[in-house]
C-alpha cells in the first residue's frame, strides 16, 4: 500500500491506448518527464539526434518478451516495437555548422518527431494491440506533438542532411554483445547519408541517466521494495534439504505477484560452493547443514532494475568462521555507505573513495588459512549505478544527489565453500546517502533471528 500511495504522489502515469480502451502494458512516468530529458539533450548538441528503438525481432525464441532499447525509452517512455525518435537542436539551423537554405526551412519545423509503424491488425490478433501514427489523440497519448509514420523517416533524414554537417545517433560500442542494434542502425545512417559526420549522443544521454527524477525514484522504489520483500520470503523458507531452485522460484513469485515484469538479471542463489562463483545461475543444487546461501535476485519495475544481496546460513545459524567472515563484509558495507555523500569517488583506488575504503578494511581483517589477508578474495568492484539497467552508466564521475548505486563488497573463499556478498541501492542525497535496501535484514543477529522466527513457526514454502 505504501509504495501505490508513492506513485501516486508522485504522479507516474498509466498511458492508454486509445482505439481500444485497452491499459498501456507498462507503468510509465508522465509525458513531461521524458520531454524535460529531450529538451535537455537538444541543447547539447549542433545537429539531428536520430535513435532507433528495437524492432522486436532482436530474439525470436517463442519465450521472447519485449523491452525497449534503454535509452529511446529514457527520452520516450514509448514500450513498442520498431519506432524511431528525431531531435533537432534548439538552435536550428544557426546550429548547423554548414546552414544553407532549403524547402521548408528546418528551424520553423518540429523541434521533436516520433515515428511509428503503421497499424497492423491481423498481427495485433496475435500480440495484441498497438498505438499507430494515425490514431486519434496519438499526440496526447505519446507526449509528442509531431508523430509521423516510419516510412517518411527516409526522406526526413535526407532532408535534413542538407543543411546540418553532424549528426548524433548511437554509435557501436567496442564490446558490444548481443543483438547488434547499434551496429545496424549506424550502418544504415552511414548508408542513407554518407555525407554527414556520424557521432555518439551515447555520453550525454548517459550522464543524464545518472542523475534520477523524482518520479523515476519512485519506480526503481519499488522494484527495490518488491526484491527486499522476495529476500525476505526466501530467509523464512531456506533450510537443509531445499533446492537452490526453490529459493529463486519463491522469490521470482513474490516479484510477480507485486506487479514486476521480469527479473533485473538471471537470479543468483548459490550455496555452498556455488556461493564463491559472482554469475552463479545454474541454481539446480540441493542446499545442505552448515552452508551458506548467497541470494543475488532482484526485479525490474516498469524498466528499473533493482539490484540486492544476501547471505545466509542453510541452519539458522553461522558457524564461527562464517560469522568472521561476514562481520569483515558486513563492516567495509557500512563503512563506504557511511563516507557516501556528494563529491566523493566511487571507484579507484585514490584515498577516500569508496572503492579503497572498503578494500582496506577487507585487507586489513581476517586471514585465509594459508594466513594472507583477504583482499585477493574481493575479486570485483564495488558497485555500479542501477537504473533503466541493472548497471546503469556510471563511470567515475563524482557522486552527486540523485543517483542510485549498490554497495557490493564481498569475500569468496572457493577452499572453504565460503562466498559472502551484502549488496544494497543506495540513494545520494544532499547530505550523505540513504539506503533503499536496509528492510532487508543484514546483520548476523537481524538474520538469525528471522529465521529462528520462520523456523518456529513451520514456515517452508
Amino acid at each position: 500500500m505504501r509504495g501505490s500511495r508513492r506513485l501516486s504522489a508522485l504522479v507516474v502515469a498509466v498511458a492508454v491506448l486509445l482505439c481500444f480502451g485497452v491499459a498501456y502494458p507498462r507503468v510509465r512516468e508522465p509525458n513531461n518527464a521524458y520531454a524535460e530529458r529531450r529538451a535537455k539533450l537538444r541543447a547539447q548538441v549542433d545537429g539531428p539526434i536520430v535513435l532507433f528503438g528495437f524492432t522486436g525481432k532482436e530474439d525470436a525464441s517463442p519465450s521472447y518478451i519485449f523491452g525497449q532499447e534503454e535509452n529511446f525509452y529514457y527520452l520516450t517512455g514509448h514500450n513498442e516495437e520498431g519506432a524511431a525518435l528525431v531531435l533537432l537542436p534548439d538552435g536550428g539551423l544557426k546550429a548547423a555548422a554548414t546552414a544553407e537554405k532549403v524547402e521548408g526551412q528546418v528551424g520553423e519545423g518540429p523541434k521533436e518527431i516520433l515515428y511509428l509503424p503503421p497499424r497492423n491488425k491481423q498481427l495485433e490478433r496475435w500480440n495484441g494491440p498497438r498505438v499507430g501514427p494515425d490514431d486519434p489523440g496519438i499526440a496526447e497519448a505519446t507526449g509528442f506533438a509531431t508523430v509521423e509514420p516510419y516510412a517518411k523517416l527516409k526522406e526526413e533524414l535526407e532532408r535534413l542532411a542538407k543543411p546540418y554537417t553532424n549528426f548524433y545517433t548511437l554509435l557501436p560500442r567496442r564490446n558490444q554483445a548481443g543483438y547488434p542494434h547499434r551496429e545496424n542502425w549506424a550502418k544504415w545512417l552511414r548508408e542513407t547519408l554518407p555525407q554527414v559526420n556520424l557521432r555518439d549522443i551515447a555520453p550525454q544521454i548517459g550522464t543524464l541517466r545518472q542523475v534520477k527524477s523524482a518520479s523515476e525514484l519512485a519506480l526503481l522504489t519499488r522494484a527495490i521494495d518488491l526484491s527486499v520483500d522476495a529476500h525476505i520470503e526466501a530467509m523464512k523458507m531456506i533450510h537443509p534439504g531445499i533446492y537452490e531452485y526453490e529459493v529463486a522460484a519463491r522469490m521470482e513469485y513474490v516479484h510477480k505477484r507485486g506487479g514486476c515484469e521480469r527479473e533485473g538479471y538471471a537470479p543468483i542463489v548459490g550455496s555452498g560452493f556455488n556461493s564463491t562463483l559472482l554469475h552463479y545461475n545454474a541454481v539446480r543444487a540441493q542446499i545442505k547443514n552448515g552452508d551458506l546461501v548467497l541470494m543475488d535476485v532482484a526485479c525490474e519495475f516498469a524498466g528499473y532494475s533493482a539490484d540486492v544481496t544476501r547471505t545466509v546460513p542453510a541452519n539458522g545459524k553461522f558457524t564461527p568462521r562464517q560469522k568472521e567472515i561476514y562481520e569483515i563484509v558486513l563492516a567495509a558495507s557500512n563503512a563506504a555507505i557511511a563516507a557516501i555523500k556528494p563529491g566523493v569517488t566511487f571507484g579507484g583506488n585514490a584515498p577516500g573513495s569508496l572503492q579503497k575504503i572498503a578494500r582496506d578494511i577487507i585487507d586489513a581483517r581476517g586471514k585465509d588459512k594459508q594466513g594472507n589477508s583477504l583482499g585477493r578474495y574481493f575479486i570485483h568492484g564495488l558497485g555500479h549505478h542501477i537504473g533503466l539497467k541493472v548497471h546503469d552508466p556510471g563511470g567515475n564521475r563524482p557522486l552527486e544527489p540523485g543517483m542510485v548505486i549498490t554497495i557490493e563488497p564481498g569475500i569468496y573463499i572457493p577452499e572453504e565453500n565460503l562466498g559472502v556478498r551484502i549488496e544494497d541501492d543506495v540513494l545520494v542525497t544532499e547530505t550523505g546517502a540513504k539506503v533503499l535496501s536496509a528492510r532487508a535484514p543484514r546483520t548476523i543477529e537481524e538474520i538469525e533471528k528471522l529465521m529462528a522466527e520462520a523456523k518456529k513457526k513451520g514456515y517452508r514454502d
